[in-house]
């Protein structure tokens, strides 16, 4: 499946529907993290209105999830 075109905070939303809770934000960069089997795992998120391919694949080997399972929950 083809990644869609979308921008930071539909990720971001996406990621808070997993368990993923808002911890800081850096100018346009925002941290999310969430505790699982006590990992810490951190993603961070720029707010942009469209993420490049690159940088959305990133997110979805940072968060743990399959590129299947973060498109089921945009």
């Amino acid at each position: 499946m083809k990644l869609p075109t979308v921008s930071g905070e539909r990720i971001i939303k996406a990621l808070g529907k997993t368990g993923f809770v808002f911890i800081r934000q850096k100018g346009s960069h925002v941290r999310l993290e969430k505790t699982v089997d006590d990992e810490i795992i951190k993603v961070t998120v720029p707010l942009h209105k469209t993420l490049k391919k690159g940088t959305l694949k990133r997110i979805i080997k940072d968060s743990h999830l399959s590129k299947d399972e973060l498109i089921d929950l945009l």
